[in-house]
């Protein structure tokens, strides 16, 4: 039986898989990605390319431009987004963070290049969005970037089947979903038949000649995974951080299995291509398009049921002359009470029942997905009242032009601290992979 820890974990992941990677995104990238559009795939996923194809063929050849070209056309940047390592409480994309994404040998006497993708820092993370980029060792970085090293525990180098779509199918085999769930591990859903076969894979990746590979299995927990397969919980002298470390994406079970085998999430709320790993007999539904019908809503109003529903784009009690409710709008604007139909307007505007989920969206990005919400809730042509909905909005615009400052490098490292916002969840200090490791 699940532990409270766990079902938190997985309810955390079925949030992050609802609200993330909107289906509309998933949509639009996939569809400009099969026509060879690797540019606007990255474009309708958020992804931000900080190279230049032209200039990579002048500065390092043909060949190579070549082979990154041939990458970045089979890139699914929503499936990069699907799969990239997240933060709790709220599932948001892990900030400051560089992943390789593939490694290009060198030229005579240079160095590795990688194919990164990188988060910008928590302070300017709005529109959770991601870049893409090269990085070489052996040149100076620009940019205001943190950490533009790549990450030990993250390689998607390795596990290409989470950002390029020729190889997505491989999930089924790398995440042991042909394995029954191991019941009972004190630290939780380890992949540990996978481990050995992982570890040899990391270890030929990087030539090294030491068989053992250091698994993180929390920030104070670890293991000695030797070539036999056998562990052993490090001594002092045994903490080399020289030594390779078994990537997250090979230490654990993927949350998607585990949602699934929870019962938790459908196969069509998956991203396609990890549906079609996963359960490969699975045939998708007809997606529903947003619902548009502007059905009206009922309203107990003084001992009588009325309505309320948009028209000409804006919410209007239906069931009350103009003159009655100028009256009453006049009333609550002296303070006092007005009707029913035009209170339940007002703490529309001002604090709707869909608040949690319009601030989830606009938390993970989708800000075209938050204002869809309000505007099937208020209309399209409603002027927003003072209040938290209001709040909300105008701080994710403020966040947006931290974000856009901060991609034009026109600020340090980042402003000072601010205040908890009242009622707002606060990462932590130290964000670990996943939202609750």
């Amino acid at each position: 039986m699940p532990t409270a820890n766990e079902n938190s974990h997985l309810h955390s992941w079925a949030r992050v898989r609802q609200f993330a990677v909107p289906p509309s995104m998933i949509d639009r990238a996939t569809a400009r990605r099969t026509t060879g559009d690797w540019a606007g795939a990255c474009a309708a996923a958020r992804v931000d390319v900080d190279l230049d194809l032209r200039a990579v063929v002048r500065t390092r050849g043909r060949q190579f431009a070549q082979r990154l070209r041939a990458d970045l056309r089979h890139l699914a940047p929503d499936l990069l987004r699907w799969h990239f390592p997240r933060i709790g409480p709220d599932g948001l994309l892990r900030p400051g963070l560089t992943v390789s994404l593939a490694r290009y040998p060198p030229a005579a006497g240079g160095a590795v290049t990688h194919l990164v993708a990188r988060t910008p820092p928590a302070w300017a993370s709005a529109g959770q969005r991601i870049s893409l980029a090269l990085w070489d060792p052996s040149r100076p970085e620009r940019g205001p970037h943190p950490h533009p090293r790549p990450h030990r525990r993250f390689r998607f180098d390795l596990h290409r089947h989470l950002w390029d779509a020729r190889r997505a199918g491989e999930l089924w085999e790398r995440s042991g979903a042909g394995h029954p769930p191991a019941d009972g591990d004190p630290i939780g859903p380890v992949a540990r038949h996978q481990w050995a076969a992982e570890a040899a894979l990391l270890l030929r990746a990087d030539g090294c000649a030491d068989g053992v590979v250091t698994v993180r299995l929390t920030r104070t927990h670890r293991l000695l995974l030797h070539q036999d397969g056998s562990t052993a919980v490090p001594s002092a002298r045994d903490c080399d951080r020289t030594r390779p470390v078994l990537p997250d994406a090979a230490t654990w079970v993927p949350p998607d299995l585990e949602l699934l085998r929870a019962g938790l999430i459908d196969a069509d709320r998956l991203h396609p291509l990890v549906a079609s790993a996963l359960l490969p007999d699975h045939r998708p539904r007809a997606s529903r398009g947003p619902d548009r019908t502007g059905t009206a809503r009922l309203v107990e109003c003084r001992g009588a049921t009325h309505r309320i529903g948009l028209v000409d784009g804006v919410l209007v009690p239906l069931d009350h002359d103009p003159d009655e409710i100028r009256r009453e709008e006049l009333l609550m604007t002296l303070g006092g009470t007005g009707l029913p139909c035009l209170q339940v307007i007002d703490d529309a505007h001002r604090h709707p029942e869909s608040l949690v989920d319009i601030r989830a969206r606009l938390d993970h990005g989708d800000a075209a997905g938050a204002l869809d919400v309000v505007e099937a809730l208020l209309g399209p042509g409603a002027a927003l009242r003072d209040g938290p909905l209001r709040d909300e909005l105008e701080t994710a615009l403020r966040r947006r032009v931290t974000h856009g400052l901060f991609r034009a490098g026109l600020v340090g490292l980042g402003p000072e601290p601010a205040a908890p916002e009242p009622g707002r969840r606060q990462l932590r200090a130290h964000p670990r992979h996943a939202t609750s490791r």
